[in-house]
């Protein structure tokens, strides 16, 4: 058996495209939208990353500003950045580019942000309105996911989906959104982890497997029941090679499959847009 592939670019693609209206609508109403972005250190894949935010910004015509501060930054100086983001009239969403240098506690970083402008859905205020199912910011990676299998096709709508993977970037809140009441989600939830030592007996038994640890190669080919559709979310970096939780061999047991490059990624990235014009309309109606 040769798995199908499920490419994030179409995703990605179509997400981006639905916003192009919405972002002309603003701009011509006199509301550009604004995404800003926070780096502290001078780590170069981070740095990168934000680049590559602030060119698809100017893509779609959002302003990005930006806030670099140096590697010895204290936690006063991430936190004055932040609040100057929070009062920024031009900035409805913001991103504080993760890791931070040892001496910053990121979490209470969070904690200073704008629950309205968290352009990653992470702060408390918003994994609580996803837990209620009330409108707000939503964790990229899961939405992204979300709209992935929406797009290819495959129903996720009370069928079994077992989670390998609690984070709380992904694991968790991937849990409470695709169990929500939604034609695209409305799923039979099961998270597992490598803390449970029969976690291959969900996975194998699962329509749906999402792998979502950082474990490098943990899902493989006999974890899995045939014919399965599989999501790898989960990777780890050596350098600058990236080594995702699904095992390559996996393709010869699933149904469906994410690729190794090219799968959750570009869909992640389209969904920070997405919260970030999201935002911009619900500053601009208040």
């Amino acid at each position: 058996m040769t798995a199908r592939l499920l490419p994030g670019k179409p995703v990605a693609d179509a997400v981006l495209a639905a916003l192009g209206p919405r972002i002309e609508a603003l701009t011509a109403a006199g509301h550009q939208p604004g995404l800003g972005t926070i780096l502290v250190g001078e780590d170069s894949a981070s740095a990168g990353y934000i680049r590559m935010k602030q060119g698809k910004a100017a893509e779609l015509g959002l302003t990005s500003p930006h806030i670099h501060l140096p590697q010895d930054a204290t936690q006063a100086d991430v936190l004055a950045a932040i609040r100057e983001m929070n009062d920024a009239a031009e900035v409805d969403a913001v991103l504080i580019q993760h890791p931070t240098p040892k001496q910053i506690d990121f979490d209470a970083a969070l904690l200073e942000l704008d629950p309205d402008k968290d352009v990653d859905g992470l702060h408390p205020v918003n994994m609580g309105r996803l837990a209620l199912g009330m409108p707000g910011p939503v964790p990229c990676t899961p939405a992204g996911i979300e709209a992935l299998l929406a797009h290819h096709e495959i129903p996720v709508a009370g069928r079994e989906v077992v989670i390998l993977g609690r984070g709380t970037t992904l694991g968790r809140p991937l849990a409470l959104l695709i169990s929500q009441k939604r034609d695209t989600a409305n799923a039979a939830v099961t998270v597992v982890h490598t803390g449970v030592p029969n976690w291959a007996d969900y996975t194998r038994r699962a329509e749906i497997v999402i792998a979502a640890v950082g474990v490098p190669g943990i899902l493989q080919p006999e974890h899995l029941t045939p014919g399965v559709t599989v999501v790898g979310g989960g990777v780890r970096y050596e350098g600058k090679r990236l080594l995702p939780d699904v095992d390559e061999r996996c393709a010869e047991v699933a149904g469906a499959i994410t690729p190794r490059v090219g799968g959750v990624g570009p869909t992640t990235i389209a969904m920070l847009f997405k919260n970030a014009v999201d935002a911009a309309e619900r500053r601009r109606s208040a």
